[in-house]
């Protein structure tokens, strides 16, 4: 009987798609699923506060799930703004999502995959889910990159519905400076991942030229600082990338 073919030389191979999807569910239960969870426990707790109900928070993550969005989206509703001032605050937070699904969908590609695949695959795209399959992904065997994601995502994404519920519940109880700062846990988070993949020298020059550029650029114009930050580190470093 003919015995299937090895894997190349140092391709991590998990021995098919299932093992593949429960391998990226074990990593993402690690530190991403606590970072994660305690960020969505702000979250939650900051729905409360602003006096929309809990099925507010769970159903924004089931649709939603990006957490920036999100926030802008509470903070916007308990200031007033119109529906149409909310829905494009949101898409503009999001649109950074758009990037990340072109990038990744041409590593997840495999022969035989249904295209709808990749369509649901994308739903799932945020940015812990995408930094750790962006590191993982491409020393892995094709068909067994998309599992893989998904396991990361739905793990995480099952994560942050229970973290938002259980701010909610313990809302009152935790100091406000601490809500917040539980909100930028996972920014945090994903700089470091993104800083700690020394393959990515220009994602990581990227990081760097951001975090130096936004406090002044917010000197200059608080209103505009975090796009020209991220636009013009991400740009300087694609451009200094190339010219290596």
């Amino acid at each position: 009987m003919p015995q299937a073919p090895s894997p190349p030389s140092g391709i991590r191979d998990f021995g098919g798609q299932r093992p593949a999807f429960w391998a990226g569910a074990r990593l993402a239960l690690g530190v991403p699923a606590i970072v994660l969870s305690a960020s969505y426990l702000g979250f939650g707790a900051l729905v409360q506060q602003v006096d929309l109900e809990i099925w507010h928070a769970l159903f924004s993550v089931l649709t939603a799930w990006a957490l920036p969005g999100q926030v802008a989206l509470v903070e916007l509703h308990a200031g007033g703004a119109s529906i149409l001032a909310i829905a494009v605050a949101v898409a503009l937070t999001n649109a950074r999502l758009l990037p990340m699904v072109i990038t990744l969908m041409p590593l997840l590609r495999a022969p035989g995959t249904a295209r709808w695949r990749y369509y649901l695959a994308a739903h799932w795209v945020a940015v812990t889910g995408w930094a750790l399959a962006m590191r993982d992904c491409p020393a892995m065997a094709p068909a067994q990159r998309r599992p893989y994601f998904m396991g990361i995502s739905l793990t995480l994404w099952s994560v942050s519905m229970m973290g938002a519920a259980l701010g909610f519940a313990l809302a009152g109880s935790v100091p406000g400076y601490v809500t917040l700062g539980l909100v930028f846990l996972n920014p945090v988070y994903f700089m470091l991942v993104m800083a700690g993949d020394v393959r990515g020298a220009s994602r990581t020059m990227a990081v760097v030229l951001g975090a130096l550029a936004g406090p002044l650029l917010y000197l200059a114009t608080p209103d505009w600082s975090l796009l020209l930050a991220g636009v013009g580190a991400g740009s300087l470093a694609y451009l200094l990338g190339r010219g290596r």
